[in-house]
């Protein structure tokens, strides 16, 4: 993967005549070292798969908890139908502007292209960010919390805080941040899908095996709480079930700080030198390293992973994933506003902002009544 200039001779007569010059396009560091194209369809497969069923997953139970059964199966299916729509819309729109000869590889690309420059630069890019570095969070967060689980199984007089656990944990992506690509992932990613499928088989087994025990608790599975507790309760439930889905979505997978990096290469490092070169790798462990233990600081803070979850769905994930492919794909190719495409893309584009608004004010105003209830470091 590279650049090359391009030769006078390659100009048309025409193009000569009129003082038409073409110039390299500019080297970016960024899609030459992180965005790496060098992966098969199955690598793809499980990159997808893993960023749909990694840690934000973990938050489907308190999800349920918070919607109930029948609604909250009915959201998920619903969501998922929405999402398979909005990637297919993506999928044509890239592969249009591909055809024009303009390859989008990152989001806030076709924000720029379609949009309009400043969409792509100050609200996807920051979206993305939004959406990465909570996942970094949660998922320091959910590592620590599972950590001191394990740790007070085995001793149960335990005096360790759940910090202490956070910052343990938290060497663990402060290792996998220093992975230059995507690509390099794969391996991890495969794993990390095993794994999650072996979570996923050992939680229903358990499940079943306990709730068919003769000391099987008591069977509730009504909403706690005041009706104003249980609507807001519900509003966020969505905005979790909206981050799971979100994680995966194209051109770019989000779950992981990919984007951030690429934007961390783009600005430091230099892609006329050689990517493991002493001028590329010092720059990419020292903001890499940084951005990773500022994270794990705001985990051990703040520790309410559905509350963070559910904000950064809010916030983040609905945006990108209902709200800019209906958006996209109206503007790229127009389509009949006497149609049903337009009406019903303008409808889902619609009630997702209404539901992004609602989804913020309730994720926030859990976060306050939680940080009322827990102090900074709780030791949840």
């Amino acid at each position: 993967m590279g650049t090359v200039a391009p030769n006078s001779n390659d100009l048309s007569s025409t193009d000569k005549e009129n003082g038409v010059v073409q110039y390299p396009e500019e080297l970016d560091a960024g899609a030459l070292f992180v965005l790496k194209s060098r992966g098969s369809w199955l690598h793809c497969g499980y990159h997808l798969t893993t960023s749909i069923v990694g840690p934000v997953i973990f938050s489907f139970p308190f999800a349920l908890a918070l919607l109930g059964w029948v609604p909250g199966v009915l959201i998920t299916a619903l969501q998922g139908l929405v999402t398979f729509y909005s990637y297919n819309l993506l999928s044509v729109v890239l592969d249009h502007h591909a055809q024009l000869g303009k390859r989008q590889r990152r989001f806030r690309d076709m924000a720029r292209d379609i949009l309009g420059p400043r969409w792509g630069k100050y609200f996807v890019g920051p979206l993305q960010f939004a959406i990465c570095y909570g996942a970094v969070i949660g998922c320091i967060l959910l590592g620590g919390q599972s950590l001191k689980f394990i740790y007070l199984l085995y001793n149960q007089s335990g005096k360790m805080q759940l910090y202490q656990f956070i910052l343990i944990f938290g060497a663990v992506p402060l290792f996998l941040a220093q992975i230059p690509s995507f690509h390099s992932l794969r391996h991890i990613n495969l794993a990390s899908l095993l794994l999650c499928l072996a979570y996923s088989a050992c939680v229903t087994a358990g499940s079943i095996h306990i709730g068919n025990s003769r000391n099987a608790p008591k069977k509730d599975y009504s909403i706690q709480g005041s009706e104003e507790n249980r609507i807001l309760g519900a509003i966020n439930g969505i905005s979790i079930i909206a981050t799971t889905y979100g994680c995966g979505i194209i051109p770019e997978i989000q779950i992981y700080l990919q984007p951030t990096n690429e934007l961390f290469e783009k600005w430091f490092a230099n892609p006329k030198m050689d990517q493991f070169s002493a001028r590329n790798v010092m720059p990419r462990l020292v903001f890499r390293s940084l951005s990773v233990v500022i994270a794990a600081t705001l985990a051990a803070m703040i520790p309410f992973f559905g509350d963070i979850m559910a904000l950064f769905g809010a916030f983040g994930v609905i945006p990108l994933d209902f709200i800019l492919p209906m958006v996209f794909y109206n503007l790229t190719f127009k389509p009949s506003k006497r149609g049903l495409v337009f009406w019903g893309n303008t409808l889902i584009a619609v009630a997702s902002s209404a539901l992004v608004a609602i989804g913020a004010v309730a994720s926030v105003r859990q976060i306050v009544l939680d940080a009322k209830t827990y102090s900074l470091f709780a030791n949840m």
